[in-house]
């Protein structure tokens, strides 16, 4: 994960950047400018310099586009390269979080990136039947060959392939490790097994079908990525989604991250063989989903966040057993949290294992509770402050260890901002209607949207044709940043604690498959 890191003399700024391409009008909230090659380098160079991070890079039959942060002034833009020969800078030559958002536009559209220092598939497995399905798609020439994983040399030094099916209920995803002995030399991930081809069937989709599609990018982020597409479609179309709906929308998210920091305090900790904090964080996290049933009409709060607004108001029963539910929370998780802190054996397995350094945490823009726990205090509630959370009360938490329990610790305090968020939002929630009717026929036509969900950022673009159905949809899990990481963190520890470090970082394998 090393990585060149040459000074910019005189770095542009974002704005600067955006300055020397040609405005695209019409994308909302934020711009976007159409470069020429000069400017697509000096960006990348940025990137490397640390002036910008790389908030995301897609493509299309004919462009590419780099979504630029300016975490500071918290401002975003979008640079866009024409490439009518099919080929473009690669961004991962100089800055390596953009290596597998590059391999995996060569393998969806067929853009070469020219210089990318790593150019094998990454989600084309080679069973799909054609070569670059959303570019100038061809039939495929026979089986793919094996894939090459990277060679590493050395004496004394063995090879464990784990996956890609594995033990209990889990989604697909292969690990190779090379170790000497029982400590870890190198982690290779291969994943894209589980690819259903979400941008493609996007394409052509109306509004309500690019809904349903979002909210299944991935099962445990369902409200996330429902939310991340819906404001990108209400920034394209400049319709704002009622104040009640936007308040509904916040507690829907909140329930989500309690559930799933539930689950995961609870499972790191199985993983370091304490069942009893497992059993303890399940019975919370199924309250929570149980809350969420009643209140919303789906455990996963699934297709809840529509275009407009939410498509299930919030009934007083359901009020009722949200605030039964956190009250529970609140009664029981301290001791659970004491439970955590004074069992030494525990602390044993977490404390100093799978560090991830705060200066890569920054180069790869990881969000979530993986970047606040190397020193990274992004959060898109906050810097953004898209509403409500720009009217509600809560602390963004922060370590610099970078360990397993610093991740641990990050949940424990995100829960306890997200059991205050839940109390604000009951006594404040707003009255009125839920939904706006969307008129997709508009003068607009691009939108984009930044979201926090539990495990960072959640990123969406789109763009609508002149029918008011999507042209182009790319949606961003904030796993594509962070899986790269768990393979630095990983080398160093014993093969033994691998389930450890995967557990606390838990990236999406579904999300980032697309």
């Amino acid at each position: 994960m090393s990585e060149m890191r040459t000074p910019v003399p005189d770095a542009p700024s974002l704005g600067e950047l955006l300055a020397a391409g040609r405005a695209v009008p019409g994308h909302r909230p934020w711009p976007r400018a159409v470069v020429d090659v000069d400017d697509w380098g000096l960006a990348a160079e940025c990137l490397t310099q640390g002036s910008v991070t790389l908030l995301g890079l897609w493509g299309e039959a004919e462009a590419v586009h780099m979504a630029l942060l300016d975490e500071p002034a918290a401002a975003i833009g979008v640079l866009s390269l024409s490439c009518p020969e099919g080929r473009f800078p690669s961004v991962g030559e100089l800055h390596a979080p953009a290596i597998r958002l590059e391999r995996a536009i060569q393998d969806l559209f067929g853009l070469e990136a020219t210089g990318l220092p790593d150019a094998r598939p990454w989600l084309d497995h080679g069973r799909w039947g054609f070569r670059r399905p959303l570019g100038n798609a061809e039939r495929a020439a026979g089986a793919a060959p094996p894939y090459p994983f990277l060679p590493v040399e050395g004496e004394h030094l063995h090879r464990i392939p784990v996956g890609p099916v594995h033990a209990g209920i889990i989604e697909p995803g292969h690990f190779r490790f090379t170790a000497s002995g029982e400590t870890i030399v190198r982690l290779e991930q291969r994943l894209g097994y589980v690819h259903k081809g979400i941008e493609g069937l996007m394409t052509g989709a109306d509004l309500a079908r690019g809904a349903e599609l979002a909210g299944r990018v991935s099962g445990d982020s369902a409200v996330a990525c429902a939310l991340a597409f819906a404001r990108a479609a209400e920034a394209a179309l400049q319709v704002e989604a009622p104040r009640r709906a936007q308040w509904l929308r916040a507690l829907m998210a909140e329930l989500e991250r309690l559930a799933n920091h539930f689950g995961d305090i609870g499972a790191i900790c199985n993983d370091a063989a304490f069942s009893l904090m497992h059993a303890h964080c399940g019975v919370l996290r199924e309250q929570v989903l149980r809350a969420a049933d009643r209140s919303f009409g789906h455990r996963l709060m699934r297709d809840v966040v529509v275009p407009g607004g939410v498509a299930h108001d919030l009934e007083p029963q359901g009020a009722a057993a949200i605030a039964a539910m956190i009250a529970e929370a609140r009664r029981r998780f301290p001791p659970l949290v004491e439970l955590y802190d004074n069992t030494a054996s525990l602390q044993d397995r977490t404390v100093g294992t799978g560090i991830l350094r705060p200066a890569l945490a920054r180069r790869f823009g990881a969000g979530g509770f993986i970047g606040r726990a190397s020193g990274r205090g992004f959060d898109a509630r906050r810097a953004m402050g898209y509403p409500p959370y720009d009217e509600l009360e809560f602390l963004v938490p922060g370590l610099e260890a970078g360990d397993v329990d610093a991740r641990v610790w990050i949940r424990i305090r995100e829960v306890e901002q997200s059991l205050g968020l839940v109390e604000q939002i009951l006594a404040r929630l707003p009255g009125g209607p839920v939904r706006e009717e969307i008129a997709t026929a508009h003068a607009v036509h691009e939108g984009m949207a930044l979201v926090e969900g539990f495990r960072g950022d959640v990123l969406a673009w789109l763009r609508f044709d002149a029918s008011g159905r999507i042209e182009r949809c790319h949606l961003r899990d904030p796993s594509w940043f962070q899986w790269p990481l768990l393979e630095a963190a990983i080398e160093g520890n014993i093969v033994a604690d691998f389930p450890l470090c995967n557990k606390s970082f838990n990236c999406s394998y579904s999300g980032h498959d697309l």
